[in-house]
């Protein structure tokens, strides 16, 4: 669809063995850092393009130092296929606008005070400007999309942004109800998150004029890692330490987010436990995070959850077997070894964070 568009050969897809993953964050982004440096300084540009009165918040957002998590999947889809070129900068840019519009809006909704190890937009200004400079971001992104030669990028922009939202949406309607399915949990989790990690994999293969078979085994990588990643991130909010997470953590449960350990020690609770289980969530009474935390380990909810993220990155692991052998395979496969290290760390002493 985008092969016009692109300076760069696809590669072939073969049968090779794979590289050995990364091992380290940095080894993982190292060949990507020229990348990640451009995509930086394109977000930054970014900032004057917003009305004067706009521009401090502009540069409060886009100048935050986030690991640019689906920028590397952008920059690292494109070197299992072949270079990343200026498109794929582009595309990087767009999509981490949008992500950052998300993070805006989620922290009003969240009531989150910390983000990254600093104050949060809504902290600073207030949910009024929070909210309205998040649509600034969203209208933004869009923008930029236009200004590709066919309309097929803004059109999958568009698409994934709706999904995000609706995904927020979704689970915003089950706050507090224990009807919440599994099912329906995973489907949040694949629409408010996974979305844009399929994205990113998705719209860089389309650059690098992949064949639409190849494009949407890409989108499925990213989906299958996008959810392991969210479902992690949820873990992180009862399991991990607010120093390493770098942001507010207990806010799911404050808000009533019924993510998957809480819905495991639900379906394994007995009659007294789940009344207690309901109060908890229902009241977010001072101490809930406490009492809710003895309730999790009872249940054994940690053990299970580390075993669904383990099964989501196996999937993702699946999807993307049949790529050469490369540095940006070696990336993507030591991005989910990296994400698997992490989720074994969970609840057994201070963890790095992803």
């Amino acid at each position: 669809m985008f092969a016009a568009e692109s300076k760069t050969v696809p590669a072939p897809v073969s049968k090779t063995l794979h590289p050995e993953p990364a091992c380290s964050w940095k080894q993982i982004m190292d060949p990507i850092e020229p990348f990640l440096e451009t995509v930086g300084k394109q977000l930054a540009k970014q900032v004057s393009s917003f009305e004067p009165h706009v521009i401090p918040y502009a540069d409060y957002a886009l100048n935050g130092q986030g690991k640019h998590l689906r920028p590397a999947l952008v920059a690292l889809t494109a070197n299992a296929l072949g270079d990343a070129g200026e498109e794929h900068v582009r595309v990087a840019v767009i999509i981490e606008m949008v992500h950052l519009a998300t993070l805006v809006h989620d922290d009003v909704m969240d009531e989150a005070e910390m983000r990254r190890g600093r104050l949060t937009m809504a902290a600073n200004w207030g949910n009024e400007i929070a909210v309205l400079f998040g649509d600034c971001l969203f209208a933004q992104a869009l923008k930029l999309a236009a200004s590709f030669p066919t309309p097929e990028v803004c059109r999958a922009v568009a698409a994934a942004t709706n999904t995000v939202c609706a995904g927020e949406i979704l689970q915003t309607q089950h706050r507090r109800d224990f009807q919440f399915t599994q099912e329906r949990y995973f489907e949040v989790l694949e629409m408010k998150t996974a979305e844009l990690f399929a994205l990113s994999s998705e719209l860089s293969a389309c650059l690098s004029g992949s064949p639409l078979e190849l494009r949407q085994t890409l989108r499925q990588f990213g989906l299958a890692f996008g959810t392991a990643y969210q479902l992690y991130d949820d873990c992180v909010d009862l399991f991990g330490s607010e120093a390493a997470a770098g942001k507010s953590l207990g806010t799911d449960l404050a808000k009533g987010k019924l993510t998957l350990p809480v819905l495991l020690a639900w379906e394994r609770a007995d009659a007294a436990d789940r009344n207690r289980l309901r109060e908890l969530v229902e009241q977010g009474e001072n101490g809930a995070m406490n009492r809710l935390s003895g309730l999790l380990r009872k249940y054994e909810t940690l053990n299970s959850s580390r075993e669904m993220i383990r099964e989501f990155l196996n999937k993702a692991r699946q999807m993307i077997r049949g790529l050469p052998s490369s540095d940006g395979l070696a990336g993507l496969l030591g991005l989910m070894e990296y994400l698997a290290r992490q989720t074994d760390a969970l609840g057994n002493g201070p963890e790095n964070g992803l």
